[in-house]
């Protein structure tokens, strides 16, 4: 289950915004709205590993609108996007993910969801012994946030989902783009 294909307005966006020097100019006026939130002069957080990933428990945090069909879908008609998450619970069948964003062509993610929620993929490396296990939940967030939604993000459904995967005692979280 999809939402409908994108308008031509909503295409030509996705178009434009595909072209990189676009896509650069997005991304550092965005940068500027958001440099408050980040300690630039400090680079990037990093943390070493501590533990093997044949004894860790893993977990998918997406930003390609993927939600549950009995899940409220991701706010379409919010420009500044819309800044909350669906939590997918990990015995869940890939098959009954839905996505809904229109800021990305997803066509491919609709005929093979482990391209953006790679849920299968996962399991797949647990049966072989490879990762320790899943968490119990997988978070889907949509990837057009702008405006306020940043601070709603950054202030609250970030905060909200990181203590979840605190508590879930995830060690290692994969971050898949859209």
């Amino acid at each position: 289950m999809t939402q409908p294909y994108p308008t031509l307005k909503e295409r030509l966006l996705n178009r434009l915004f595909a072209i990189p020097t676009v896509a650069q100019w997005w991304a550092k006026r965005s940068a500027t709205h958001t440099a408050a939130l980040v300690d630039l002069s400090t680079g990037i957080p990093f943390a070493r590993v501590t533990k093997p990933l044949a004894r860790s428990r893993v977990a998918l945090v997406t930003t390609s609108g993927v939600h549950l069909p009995d899940q409220p879908p991701f706010d379409m008609d919010n420009p500044d996007g819309d800044a909350t998450y669906r939590a997918i619970p990990t015995t869940t069948d890939p098959a009954a993910i839905t996505i809904t964003h229109k800021y990305y062509d997803h066509s491919d993610a609709d005929r093979d969801l482990n391209v953006v929620f790679p849920l299968a993929h996962l399991r797949d490396l647990v049966a072989r012994g490879v990762i320790g296990s899943l968490a119990p939940a997988h978070y889907g967030f949509m990837g057009h946030i702008d405006g306020p939604q940043v601070t709603v993000l950054n202030t609250q459904t970030a905060p909200d989902v990181a203590a979840k995967l605190r508590d879930a005692q995830v060690d290692y979280a994969l971050l898949t783009p859209a």
